[in-house]
């Protein structure tokens, strides 16, 4: 009997070129909910505390571990893919000397830390441990082949090389697998490429491990997307719809009501207070946090926000890098951009443009309207079509606006500029200085009439 060794490594295949995408992007680079999926598999891995995380790549070369800013990985190039096998030896020599490694494959993006865990705690009972599935349909997977009077398993045949009767079996190697570091340095250098395709199969080490004795247990999935790969973008189709079906049923359980679960889009992590409604076509991106009984209409997109308890955004609005105060009205039609904070029951209406700006309570912002780089007092009222100039062709400048202060429509204000407590902005102005408390301020020509102007009018051609 071996000593069980509890230290972890874990390999992530990700060498694959992926032609069936049709792509010039390396296939684990390719989105699913918003991030590569090789992303989502380093999240998993991360999740079990491994001693460390090699990556073997290749097609795309650098492209990938660019892609992936994470200093704790332990990259490994895979100059020519020929098999699975193959790559993992590519790693062999940055494994522990001692401990187990776990294989991942970077297009096998919704394994569960679950799953995986219960994958380790078998392997730690028998050595080595496989994850399989039972399919319906197993065409284009390995077959799990079982002893029949002792239902052990005794070997991974890839369908190429399957006989009928072998291709009848239903249960299926996912290629995520456990194997001591030990035997990986034993089999790995022995494997040979005899089989249709002409590659160097990891699966192989499976008859190695029965020719030893070695015992080869098998973990099912628990549900059948976790080891779903990904291999055309029909088939990423498929699982990002998945996932967000996986999402939204979590969300009605937390008591999120959703107007339509089918048409969500969480691209990150979501978080919801109590009495939360989301209707139809809304996406989320990065991490967005809600508040109770904030309410978000249909068409937003909302990126890294927070916004607090009785906000509602109204339709087609656009949101990011923002917070949002209690009980604010948002849009429709509006955009919030990066460096905006809106305090407590701030109005922002339709087709009004805010950005790095801080707006105190109970201040509106109706009607087309754009804001930059200001900073507004409580109760402020800002007309129509009001305009903060705040660059200069060179630089960015702020504009204050104090408290009670009331801009009319189509007023222009030059930055840098403060508009004191009280003001009152008439409406068309151009204010370039600084106005005096509680006073009017406006800046506009004599009207007048030119006697004998005629419009043009277009002539026949």
């Amino acid at each position: 009997m071996f000593d069980i060794v509890p230290k972890l490594n874990i390999v992530i295949l990700a060498a694959g070129g992926g032609k069936r995408m049709q792509s010039s992007l390396p296939k684990v680079l390719h989105h699913l909910a918003g991030k590569p999926l090789l992303a989502h598999v380093l999240d998993a891995a991360h999740a079990l505390s491994p001693s460390q995380i090699c990556i073997v790549y290749g097609h795309g070369g650098e492209a990938v571990p660019l892609a992936i800013a994470d200093e704790k990985l332990l990259w490994v190039k895979q100059e020519s893919q020929l098999g699975t096998g193959h790559a993992l030896l590519q790693a062999l020599p940055y494994l522990d000397e001692e401990g187990s490694t776990l294989v991942l494959f970077g297009d096998v993006p919704l394994v569960s830390v679950d799953t995986l865990n219960k994958l380790v705690r078998v392997s730690e009972e028998r050595y080595c441990a496989l994850l399989t599935a039972e399919l319906e349909t197993p065409t284009g997977y390995g077959r799990i082949v079982r002893v029949h009077e002792t239902n052990e398993i005794s070997a991974i045949v890839e369908e190429k090389d399957a006989s009928e009767a072998q291709r009848e079996i239903c249960e299926i190697n996912t290629g995520v697998m456990v194997v001591p570091n030990r035997f990986l340095r034993e089999w790995l250098p022995k494997l040979e490429n005899n089989n249709v395709q002409r590659e160097f199969y990891l699966t192989d080490i499976v008859a190695m491990a029965v020719k030893k004795n070695i015992r080869v247990a098998a973990s099912r999935s628990t549900h059948l997307w976790e080891v779903m790969g990904v291999n055309n973008q029909q088939q990423l189709a498929a699982l990002e719809r998945i996932y967000q079906n996986e999402y939204a049923n979590k969300l009605l359980a937390d008591g999120v009501t959703l107007a339509d679960p089918s048409r969500i889009d969480v691209r990150g992590l979501l978080t919801c207070g109590r009495g939360v409604e989301i209707d139809i076509n809304c996406i989320f991106e990065g991490h967005v946090q809600l508040g109770d009984y904030v309410k978000i209409k249909a068409h937003s997109i909302l990126k890294n926000v927070t916004i607090e308890t009785g906000t509602i955004i109204y339709p087609f609005s656009l949101l990011e890098e923002t917070e949002i105060g209690e009980n604010c009205r948002v849009g429709p039609y509006a955009r919030i951009r990066p460096g905006t904070r809106l305090s407590s029951q701030v109005h922002i209406g339709n087709f009004v443009e805010i950005k790095n700006s801080r707006i105190a309570d109970g201040s509106k912002a109706n009607h087309l309207s754009y804001i930059g780089d200001a900073v507004i007092g409580e109760k402020v009222n800002i007309g129509a079509g009001t305009i903060t100039c705040n660059y200069d062709g060179a630089y960015k400048h702020q504009t204050i606006i104090e408290d009670d202060v009331f801009i009319g429509s189509d007023t222009q204000l030059i930055a840098p500029v403060r508009i004191t407590k009280g003001s009152t902005v008439g409406a068309g102005s151009t204010i370039t200085r600084d106005t005096p408390q509680n006073k009017l301020s406006l800046s506009r020509t004599k009207q007048i009439s030119i006697p004998g102007w005629k419009r043009p009018i277009k002539t026949q051609t």
